[in-house]
């Protein structure tokens, strides 16, 4: 490390979203948290650990078991000039809070012509993998990425988190924050300093020339897990880590793929419908006459998600299937190294 490079930690992906929202406290008095058992609980994955004590009741705000009331307190405060972070105890619960964002939080700006802001972050973790069962291992996230008005972020490492929690913070429209469950113990090195991310903005997090790998959140520890080991085996696999899915980089997407002229999309949404669907459309429109191959998509099966552990394992994306497809589409162009 030189004299000029920032210096880092490897720190988990929980005590990056902790350690971030501790810093926006102390550098803003505007920002406060609420949610369910955020305080005295120290939330349900320990995210808000520490931060009633050092902060008090004012910033750190218990709620009832009320999405829909509590979520809608935060639009108001939002409106009249505070930056309230919701920590909403689980993607799933958002939905009974779905009126608050997409008719309230998502519209006002526009409705009122611009005369009122509502910077606002709803944060709530998601996705398969834990034995929740199906009304707990949901991955919503293309339903508010499908929602002018809302930002939609997805980070995958811990300094992204960092990063990109900062960003959502300090911005002035409402942003809902994906964190998947399976990504809370992941850790990584995050570097010290202020690290605003670009809403916005996706990363090319590996570069490549025979194909691209484009996901985001828990998919991108898979797809770098397997872009590793084709590189093994002589085949330079460029990944793309979406970051933001409202707005969607479509540029960086369609940049990358007219570079390697093939294409797999790998997430743990459904099939149909989904942010990967959304992929193809943008590169069938912005490279289709690079393409030496249909574009590919790896998702998880269409069913509610078990809470057997064989079932729910099943049912999920893993790296075997994102393996398997990019082969069948390097083959299909019978790609040699």
């Amino acid at each position: 490390m030189t004299a000029n490079e920032p210096k880092s930690r490897i720190i988990t992906y929980r005590q990056a979203l902790n350690e971030t929202l501790r810093a926006e406290l102390e550098r803003d008095e505007n920002v406060f948290l609420i949610g369910e058992e955020i305080g005295v609980f120290q939330g349900s994955y320990k995210i808000t650990a520490g931060l009633l004590e050092d902060f008090g009741p004012k910033r750190v705000l218990d709620t009832p078991i009320s999405e829909e009331g509590f979520v809608g307190a935060a639009i108001g405060s939002a409106m009249l000039g505070l930056r309230p972070v919701v920590e909403i105890m689980t993607l799933n619960f958002s939905l009974i809070a779905i009126d608050q964002i997409v008719n309230h939080a998502a519209k006002m700006h526009a409705m009122f012509g611009g005369q009122v802001k509502v910077p606002l972050v709803i944060r709530f973790p998601g996705g398969g993998g834990q034995q929740l069962a199906a009304t707990h291992s949901q991955n919503l996230e293309v339903w508010y990425a499908h929602i002018p008005g809302l930002k939609v972020l997805a980070p995958s490492t811990p300094a992204e988190a960092k990063s990109m929690l900062k960003a959502a913070i300090r911005d002035d429209d409402p942003v809902i924050f994906l964190e998947n469950l399976a990504l809370y113990n992941v850790k990584g090195e995050v570097p010290d300093g202020e690290q605003v991310a670009e809403i916005g903005k996706a990363a090319v997090v590996k570069t490549g020339t025979d194909l691209t790998v484009v996901s985001y959140s828990r998919g991108m520890v898979t797809a770098l897990q397997v872009a590793e080991e084709f590189e093994q085996e002589g085949v330079s696999i460029e990944v793309v880590d979406l970051r933001s899915l409202r707005p969607l980089d479509r540029d960086t997407i369609c940049a990358s793929v007219r570079k390697t002229s093939r294409a797999v999309i790998f997430e743990d949404d459904m099939l149909s419908y989904g942010i990967g669907a959304e992929i193809s459309a943008t590169i069938g429109e912005g490279a289709f006459d690079y393409l030496d191959a249909p574009v590919r998509r790896v998702a998880a099966s269409e069913v509610p998600l078990p809470y057997s552990k064989p079932l729910e394992t099943a049912a999920m994306p893993h790296a075997a299937d994102l393996s398997r497809v990019i082969r069948e589409t390097l083959d299909a162009t019978r790609f040699k190294k």
